[in-house]
């Protein structure tokens, strides 16, 4: 970043190469709800405000004071040179260095992420989406405004610091030394279009209406100075009335917290706005969940699933989950102790009565009462997961998209509620295409004798679908789960049972699946003699490929390809062998059985040429192919790709040579 210093205390600097695009995006508006911007600097400062309160508790020697904290709104007057909004707090505040790294540069992970969707967006819609879904809400002020200026001074310093932005690629930012405490963000505003959603912003009438809508729970006070006009009645007949205006400041918002209120009391859009507001997002939330416990332990929750799954669900430093108030004081704002790792999609507020305010991490790690309201959300938010598989397909499916893959990692870490996830969870299978089915509906589908649950795990749905592994069942009209996401990997071969039924891999152990649909077609006498027919061949395989494979032997899952690759029943999958590698973590190499269609013309045609001639070596290549064709097959990766091309680029040559060539 380039710097071109004015004083010691002022300088003039570059923005981000990201953050430009970003600017460039706001100045130009592209989505039409601008009025958003005002509930943006709102939550700022709400945020602001807790976080005072917060260290006032926390810091006993933090000289503040936090008797009337508040938010207020000032609009510029009609007769004014220029037309400003001026949102102002007296919360925490932020040091320069902070201003920097909050508002004068990106300084956060997946912005490249960003710039290739926004450029992939096709519309206003989902661009807006993609601005909430990344949190930078504060540029959303370059939609109304031509020049944006902040000054703030921190709790506890001296000196205050004025950061200006016209957004044409820098800011400056400047000491200030007689800033309030606090943070004030004043906008120049463009002129009004209503034509183009850009309304009049320093209009206090417009003003009420845009926090009534947006920020009317918000728990602090949001003050505008209103003027009242009043007429008084001429004393004396003839005489003019007499018209007085006067200036009064208003609260202009209910500070009513939703999670107190009863659900009946409270309208879709104002849940809506709370969960953008507590979530910093901008999407709809996909499920609004009220909870109220009395008696030993009193807490009131209110949760949100989202419908859009945000940037940084995967980082490890995402932002804020639950919220945690105590008696309606902010405590905290992403409180892990509330909601289990996988549950870190859900956003909200939880409101405990009997904590103290000056409550600690270490201190929540281990009360027992929060503890018990984990357990109890954590119920809660499964069985409503559920409650929407069961009742709203679409909106599941939404949910399933976004968060299946964070879901099932309680899978893994949960063992306690293990049954209740998989209740809830679906899976895509071969039986239908483009359905998601529950682990209830597999099981009512299988047969008798069926007696475990099939499973193949890959890298997608087309590998899995293609993989040798499936064509026996695919043949027989057995149902196969397909799992693709890497935590399945983890959860699937941990020992975990549905309604008493094993999960088992189509890719491991021995199967025979004519027990399962009654055909009797292959006797054992049958088998015998198959297998005595191919036994040197087989013998000769394990040996020639001793380095790759266990064993060799013949197949009952193959109807189609030459061959496939099987593990031991509790061996590790090809899959989380490279997950581990791809983590640091070395491992042995495992070998696997490698399986035989013994209708196959290959295969047929591989035990004649054996039998056919003692001198096997020749046949060297064709087993090697064999091999590398097998674990192509299952989306393996070849230890040796040039050594496989080389093989292949003979055997084809020798297909070709004319007949009776020399050798």
């Amino acid at each position: 970043m380039r710097r071109h210093m004015m004083s010691t205390q002022s300088e003039t600097r570059e923005f981000q190469a990201e953050t430009r695009q970003l600017l460039d995006l706001m100045v130009h508006s592209v989505y039409s709800d601008k009025d958003s911007f005002l509930r943006e600097l709102i939550s700022n400062a709400s945020d602001a405000l807790d976080k005072l309160r917060l260290e006032s508790l926390v810091d006993k020697d933090l000289d503040v004071d936090t008797s009337d904290l508040h938010i207020t709104l000032e609009p510029s007057s009609n007769d004014s040179a220029e037309r400003t909004l001026t949102i102002r707090d007296n919360g925490i505040g932020m040091s320069r260095d902070e201003v920097v790294e909050l508002i004068g540069t990106l300084a956060r992970s997946g912005t490249a992420e960003l710039r290739a969707k926004l450029a992939q967006a096709s519309d206003s819609a989902a661009t807006e989406e993609l601005i909430g879904q990344f949190g930078i809400g504060f540029y959303s002020t370059f939609m109304v405004a031509d020049k944006v200026t902040l000054v703030t001074r921190k709790a506890g310093e001296q000196t205050g610091t004025r950061w200006e932005s016209t957004g044409d690629g820098t800011y400056t930012i400047t000491d200030v030394d007689d800033a309030p405490q606090g943070t004030s963000v004043t906008l120049t505003l463009k002129p009004a279009d209503t034509e183009n959603h850009l309304y009049d912003y320093t209009d206090q009438t417009k003003l009420r209406a845009l926090v009534k809508r947006y920020s009317d729970f918000i728990a602090w006070p949001i003050r505008m100075d209103v003027e009242k006009t009043t007429t008084t009645p001429a004393e004396n007949d003839g005489d003019e009335p007499v018209t007085t205006t006067t200036t009064e400041t208003e609260t202009i918002n209910s500070m009513k917290a939703l999670w107190s209120r009863s659900r009946d009391e409270v309208s879709d859009e104002e849940y809506k706005e709370f969960y953008r507001h507590v979530a910093h997002a901008w999407d709809d939330p996909l499920e609004i969940i009220t909870l109220k416990a009395e008696g030993t332990f009193e807490y009131q929750a209110l949760l949100f699933i989202p419908s859009q799954a945000p940037f940084d669900l995967f980082m490890r430093e995402r932002t804020g989950g639950v919220q945690l108030y105590v008696k309606r004081v902010f405590i905290m704002d992403d409180c892990d102790e509330l909601m289990p790792e996988y549950l870190r999609f859900v956003k909200g507020v939880v409101d405990a009565a009997d904590l103290s305010l000056n409550v600690s991490r270490e201190i929540l790690q281990q009360d027992r009462q929060i503890r018990a309201i984990r357990r109890r959300l954590t119920k809660k938010v499964i069985s409503t997961v559920d409650e929407m598989r069961a009742a709203r397909p679409d909106d599941y499916r939404t949910f399933w998209d976004n968060f299946g893959r964070v879901f099932k990692e309680g899978l893994v870490n949960d063992a306690d509620n293990r049954d209740a996830l998989l209740k809830a969870s679906a899976f895509e299978t071969s039986h239908a295409a483009d359905e998601l089915t529950s682990l209830a509906d597999y099981v009512g589908r299988m047969s008798d004798a069926q007696k475990s649950i099939y499973y193949l795990t890959g890298e997608s749905r087309q590998q899995i679908e293609n993989s040798p592994h499936m064509e026996a069942f695919r043949a027989k009209g057995i149902e196969v789960l397909f799992l693709h996401d890497p935590v399945d990997e983890m959860w699937v071969s941990s020992g975990v049972e549905f309604d008493g039924k094993p999960f088992r891999s189509i890719a491991k152990g021995e199967v025979d699946l004519d027990e399962l649909d009654g055909d009797a077609s292959t006797s054992d006498e049958s088998t015998d003699a198959r297998n005595a027919e191919f036994e040197e061949l087989l013998t000769w395989l394990g040996e020639a490929l001793d380095a790759d494979i266990s064993e060799a032997r013949l197949s009952h899952r193959l109807t189609e390809s030459a061959a496939c690759l099987v593990g031991d029943t509790y061996s590790m999958s090809p899959q989380l062998e490279r997950l581990y590698r791809a983590s640091g973590q070395e491992l042995p190499k495992t070998k696997r059985a490698l399986e035989l269609n013994a209708d196959h013309p290959l295969v047929v045609g591989l035990n004649a040429a054996f039998k056919a001639d003692t001198d096997h070596s020749r046949l060297t290549p064709t087993a090697k192919l064999i091999y590398g064709m097998a674990l192509i097959a299952e989306g393996g990766e070849l230890d040796d790709p040039a050594d496989f091309a080389r093989l292949l680029t003979g055997t084809l040559t020798a297909s070709v040579a004319p007949a009776g060539g020399s050798d």
